[in-house]
């Protein structure tokens, strides 16, 4: 087989390269897969030795590996760049167990979470001595409560999105159910949202404020770390239904407008940018913004002149927020082939879904005609998108409405299966879910009934198949597991992982994958691992050494070639004393 692929790939030279194209490249890792397993088959299951992992220190419990802040002064201040990923190389990679802070209690319960948590899980005081005049959180006894307010919205964050509602109907009835939040805060507007069943990316950076995105995960509130600095966000083109900003501090007119292209990008055709704070409303508020009319006004007009050449129009604007629709109108997009025009349209060897440590482009990805029932108006309404074969999935090599719904009934079948094998599922003890390495979304879209949301990871050397799952309504994002996720320790209830270590386990060493998991699951928590029989007795042993507990069941079809391990992370505090 492996002889064939190497055929293959001399001939697709006569081909233009299509067969071992970059796109393609996950064809390579299953023909790996197959020979690779082929071989562990012979050689019996994997055999490793016990072995322990020592606590990090305290001054761990934080930890963030790719967003560390002990290595911020390597990287250049233009732009922010040293708040972007930076991961450390394997040879300074902890192989340490992150302590939970002295005084951590299990997390509070949804939905009472969404409303208050326990301090000594997130025991930040700048964040609540800074922010509590504007009612984001205030500290009482041992809890953070969360009135809902934020910089713009001091009334509450449910009258806010009221006047939003009142702006775009589509928010209403289904048609709006993917967002991003970009500077979030304590992620307040999408914890809003979820009762209006608008599923919201919080999206901040690890800054002076203090942990935003820990805040938001503690309280049951889908986030991730990330800025728009000199890098694509990871996810796909077209994808969003609506973007917000509130007085979230991202220069939108600076640097060619490369901000505002992004947003573009990753937005859908007819969908909505949302704006609050400066420069919207500027007549009235200049003063208090430090600055001068004559300022604000230039800033504003810059800003419509910039959308406007970018294909958005301003769809409403009402007191403290303005929205911008991005048009689907391909009319507008023949425009941008004018010489000497800026922004121009990208052009088309730039893949518009490349999204993993991609540069940022000044150029506007302009949707691709092809596709009918991408944009806002012609993709159906929530939840009748869940079940439904999205168009981008002819895209995916192999993939067709048929291969969509064998997965849709597969899934269903094997989380019927998991319910059973831990029936927490289901009940409020979990609530932030992942999808460690996900085709469809079809894990989530079986969960879909139960008072959780799933984060659908996609592998950066898989099947590029996120655009669906944005399709489909639920929300994900790229990710190499050889690198630490972008978030804080213990922001995960259950971490569901299926067949990686046959896909990849060659890519990087299997403790390092399992202690980055170990790293983002809460105490208590769960982790079902799906893997091939040859990896399952290895991985079990790793977890030991974890302070894991995990049993060894049979899938749901009792295949001896692949097992199910369930796993619990035990709750343990640090010996150590903080070096701080």
């Amino acid at each position: 087989m492996a002889i064939m692929f190497v055929v293959l790939c001399g001939f697709s030279f006569y081909l233009g390269g299509i067969f071992c194209s970059e796109k393609d490249r996950y064809i390579t890792k299953y023909i790996t897969k197959a020979v690779e397993t082929a071989k562990q088959t012979a050689a019996g299951p994997l055999q490793i030795k016990a072995v322990t992992f020592p606590e990090c220190g305290i001054d761990y419990q934080d930890y963030t590996p790719c967003t560390d802040p002990r290595r911020w002064k390597k990287y250049s201040l233009h732009r922010l760049t040293f708040m972007e990923r930076h991961c450390p190389p394997v040879f300074e990679k902890k192989e340490c167990l992150v302590p939970p802070p002295d005084g951590y209690k299990l997390p509070i319960r949804w939905p009472k979470s969404r409303d208050e948590c326990w301090y000594r899980n997130v025991p930040y005081d700048w964040i609540n001595k800074q922010k509590s005049n504007q009612h984001w959180l205030r500290k009482e006894g041992e809890k953070f409560l969360f009135p809902g307010g934020g910089t713009m919205f001091p009334n509450g964050v449910s009258e806010y999105v009221d006047s939003m509602q009142d702006l775009i109907p589509g928010m209403k009835d289904g048609t709006i159910r993917t967002a991003i939040d970009t500077g979030c805060g304590v992620a307040s507007w999408g914890g809003d949202l979820l009762d209006r069943g608008i599923l919201t990316i919080s999206l901040a950076p690890r800054d002076n404020h203090e942990a935003q995105v820990q805040f938001a995960l503690e309280r049951g509130i889908p986030a991730i770390l990330g800025i728009i600095s000199t890098q694509r966000l990871p996810f796909p083109s077209n994808s969003f239904d609506m973007a917000h900003c509130s007085r979230c501090l991202i220069p939108w007119t600076e640097y060619g407008a490369i901000y505002l292209l992004e947003v573009q990008r990753i937005l859908r055709p007819g969908g909505f940018w949302v704006l609050s704070g400066p420069p919207v409303n500027y007549e009235n508020h200049w003063r208090g913004w430090n600055t001068t009319i004559e300022e604000q006004r230039s800033d504003y007009e810059k800003l419509q002149e910039l959308l406007t050449s970018m294909c958005f129009k301003l769809y409403k604007k009402k007191e403290d927020i303005a929205v911008w629709q991005k048009l689907s109108d391909n009319s507008c997009y023949k425009k941008l082939v004018t010489p000497d025009i800026y922004p121009a349209k990208c052009d088309d060897g730039t893949e518009p879904d490349s999204a993993w440590y991609t540069p940022l482009r000044p150029c506007v990805v302009v949707p691709n005609p092809k596709y009918k029932k991408v944009a806002l108006k012609s993709i159906l309404k929530w939840p009748q998108r869940l079940h439904s074969a999205p168009e981008r999935v002819s895209d995916v090599r192999g993939g067709s409405d048929g291969a969509f719904k064998h997965d849709n009934s597969k899934w269903k079948t094997r989380v019927k299966h998991y319910k059973k094998l831990v029936p927490a599922i289901g009940t409020d003890k979990i609530r932030n879910v992942m999808d460690m390495n996900t085709m469809y979304g079809g894990f989530a879209a079986a969960l879909i009934d139960y008072p959780l949301w799933v984060m659908n990871v996609v592998s950066s050397y898989a099947a590029n198949t996120l655009a669906v799952v944005y399709d489909r309504g639920l929300i994900g994002t790229y990710h190499d597991w050889c690198e630490a996720f972008s978030t804080y320790p213990r922001t995960y209830d259950l971490l569901h992982i299926d067949g990686h270590f046959t896909a990849e386990s060659h890519r990087c060493e299997m403790k390092h994958v399992l202690l980055e998991m170990d790293r983002i699951l809460r105490p208590n928590g769960y982790a079902i691992i799906r893997e091939s029989s040859y990896f399952v007795d290895g991985i079990a042993t790793i977890a030991k050494g974890m302070k894991w507990s995990c049993r060894k069941e049979d899938t749901e079809y009792g295949v001896e070639k692949e097992k199910i391990l369930i796993c619990q992370k035990k709750l343990w505090y640090s010996s150590k004393q903080s070096s701080r």
